[in-house]
Order: C-alpha cells, then structure tokens, then sequence
C-alpha cells in the first residue's frame, strides 16, 4: 500500500515512517499544509495519515478539498486534539477515522489494516484476473492460456495498479509516482519499457487482453 504522512513534528514523521517502510507501506512524508494538499490531490495513494495543526494549510482544510475534489482516499486524522467537538469536525470534512496523540504504533497500523479491508484492496486468494489471464501476487506468476511467466516485482507493481482499475485510464505521471515515488529520478522512459516488457509477456502467455497507449494522456488495461 501507498501511503502519505503528513505530519510537521519531524521527529515523528521520521519514526512513523521507518515503521511504515518496515510494514510493507511505501510512504511519501511531508512536512506541512500546502505540500500536503498538492500530494494529496494526485489521488495516487491508498491512504492518508493527516494531522490536523500544521503549519501553511490545517489538515481540515486539506481534508475539505480533497473531497471536494471527489478524492476518497481514506484519511486518519492523527491529532493532539482528542475532544469529542474536534473528533466530530474532522468526521464531518470527511475524515474516515480519527487517532489522538499520544498513540501506540499497533492502534495506528491495525486502523490501516481496517481502511484497507474497508476499501476492499485486500485480495484474500492473492490472485487478480482480468478476461482470459491472472496474476497470482505471492508468487509473481502472469498465467494465460497458453502458457506462464513469472513476472519482477516492478511489472507486479505496475499490472495490479491495471488490475485493480480493469478499463480506466490511468495517467501516466500518477502511475510514475505511484510506482516509483516522488523522489525517484525515474521517468517515462523508464515506465514505457516496463509496458513493453508487459506487452511482451501478455504476448507470451497468449492472452486477448492488451494494455493501449492514450496518446498523451496514459494506458488502459482492456480486452
């Protein structure tokens, strides 16, 4: 899962994203209102852990925009607030739940664990498939037809995020960060050859499916 941290207690942020890294999270921080919002707004992550006094732009404000922007995103506000009138405003702009400092690292993880079940990206059988194909994600393993390839752990990356989104464009510079992250220096070249590499291996196993470029704009996964 992706997730974004915004949080302006850098000690924290540090600490919380070591944890995170260590549960299989990839995470992008960012240390106040404004950077926070323009992350946000990708709508490239699977979650969002926002604090509510930050300095620029306050975590309400992001969350009010974001969803203004039909961004649903699940979002924890992590806060030193913990009255019941601050825990109702930020339900209210959106929020999905709601965590008071001081916290322990277990609460924090088991909530993301139940946002993930909630938005329904976790996949019991570990298997996706689309028309004539799947993909198992333990073993890496694309099968088709006609035959099977184990795939790497970039092209697994980059045909769940197709996989969870069958017939939707997806936007090449959403799809870049979402993969490789913000601070990477990888750019579209680097992403069009793992499509070639996918193309390929659709070839390979003899699938009808195939991923279309959108001139411009991005890819599409369809039959």
């Amino acid at each position: 899962m992706k997730a974004l941290l915004v949080e302006d207690e850098k000690q924290l942020s540090e600490a919380l994203i070591q944890i995170l890294k260590k549960n299989k999270y990839t995470v992008d921080g960012v240390y106040n209102g404004e950077d926070g919002l323009d992350y946000a707004l990708t709508g490239i992550y699977d979650v969002i852990i926002l604090d509510i006094m930050l300095p620029k732009l306050s975590g309400l404000e992001i969350l009010k925009r974001i969803r203004q922007e039909n961004i649903s995103t699940p979002v924890i506000m992590l806060t030193a607030k913990g009255e019941i009138s601050d825990k109702i405003r930020g339900l209210d702009c959106g929020a999905d739940d709601y965590l008071p400092k001081p916290f322990s690292t277990e609460e924090l993880l088991a909530r993301l664990r139940a946002l993930a079940r909630r938005k329904g990206e976790v996949i019991k059988d570990e298997t996706l498939s689309f028309e004539d194909f799947s993909l198992n994600l333990s073993t890496y393993l694309l099968e088709g037809e006609k035959n099977s390839i184990k795939l790497t752990a970039k092209e697994v990356e980059i045909l769940k995020y197709f996989l969870l989104r069958p017939g939707r464009v997806v936007n090449k510079e959403n799809l870049l960060v979402k993969i490789w992250g913000y601070e990477s220096e990888a750019e579209n070249n680097n992403l069009e050859v793992y499509i070639s590499f996918l193309r390929k291996k659709f070839q390979y196993i003899g699938t009808k499916a195939k991923i279309s470029t959108l001139r411009g704009v991005g890819y599409k996964l369809e039959a």
